[in-house]
């Protein structure tokens, strides 16, 4: 598989990552292992996984699997923290926090180090400055080899990244965000993305495929295995199950059936080699499906599939989204 460098970093990672959302909860430890053996197999590096995924199983799944399924030093591991299972305080931010949360990562994780360590999302409550420096400190402390953000919105992203670019040598650039995006939600392009690539972040996109959605299997109804009719993940599937999602979805499997290939893999294409874009993070249930997924390798879609598919899912842009003169 191709490696890209994650932003402006000497880094590199495959161009399809590893989700692990679903491990410990929907996916136990034989599928996991079946999973990592298949991306690895076909030359996948990038595993990605959070403290809370799994209530803290989904690292403690993945720390079982490597060193034994698969060399230590042939994966990218990238994890996350600062989501907090508090209602009146859904992220904490603050250095302790943070810093405690990657000391149990790594122990889960049954490693001394993560190549990639994410903040999951923005606090409000806790100066960006005391987040980046937890970050500083990870670095520093050899705990993690590179810092990301998760998450954040365009201004956030901007403001982050620019604090770690205003002491060179002491403070940790950001490396990467990581974002939902797909053809169903390019909301990152008004304001995000064009700060990504102006900073030199690198763009992990999470959800390539729509939550599911763009791969056509919704479009008759949902099916009684898929994560649409899980008591868990229904509320996360159901907002894209709408009817300008079905004129993308048609879209999509147009597409498909031209280029005989399947709606996923055009959708991940598409995904996968838009501008800014380093490695979208793929879920999948069984190691068949992600097989299926990682199949798109060698696939690179007509530029004339591209605008169409650019066209039927644009999202509204409108001032001060772009430049005023062209409104």
């Amino acid at each position: 598989m191709e490696q890209r460098h994650l932003g402006r970093t000497g880094l590199r990672v495959s161009r399809i990552g590893l989700g692990t959302l679903t491990w410990g909860r929907d996916t136990g430890e034989e599928a996991a292992a079946e999973q990592v053996k298949t991306f690895w197999e076909a030359g996948g590096t990038l595993v990605d996984t959070a403290d809370v995924y799994g209530g803290g199983e989904a690292e403690y799944l993945l720390g079982r699997l490597v060193g034994g399924l698969v060399p230590r030093r042939d994966l990218v591991i990238a994890t996350k923290a600062g989501s907090v299972p508090d209602p009146d305080r859904r992220f904490d931010g603050s250095r302790g926090h943070l810093l405690d949360a990657l000391d149990a990562s790594l122990d889960r994780l049954g490693t001394d180090y993560v190549d990639l360590w994410q903040v999951h999302a923005f606090d409000p409550a806790t100066p960006l400055e005391e987040t980046m420096q937890a970050l500083d400190l990870a670095v520093s402390s050899g705990r993690t080899r590179y810092a990301g953000v998760s998450n954040y919105c365009g201004w956030q992203l901007a403001k982050a990244a620019t604090w770690q670019l205003a002491a060179p040598g002491v403070r940790s650039r950001i490396a990467s965000t990581q974002m939902e995006y797909s053809l169903l939600q390019r909301g990152v392009e008004r304001e995000v993305l064009p700060a990504a690539l102006d900073l030199g972040v690198g763009l992990l996109p999470s959800s390539p495929l729509g939550r599911g959605v763009l791969t056509g299997k919704y479009r008759d109804g949902v099916p009684a295995d898929s994560r649409g009719a899980s008591e868990s993940l229904a509320a996360f599937v159901d907002p894209y199950l709408d009817e300008a999602a079905g004129r993308i979805v048609d879209a999509v499997v147009t597409a498909a059936r031209g280029l005989a290939v399947t709606p996923l893999e055009v959708a991940l294409a598409w995904i996968r080699d838009r501008p800014g874009v380093v490695s979208p993070i793929v879920g999948a249930r069984t190691s068949a499906q992600l097989a299926a997924a990682l199949s798109v390798e060698a696939l690179s879609l007509p530029e004339e599939i591209c605008r169409a598919l650019d066209d039927v899912s644009a999202p509204v842009h409108r001032y001060p989204d772009q430049d005023w003169s062209t409104l």
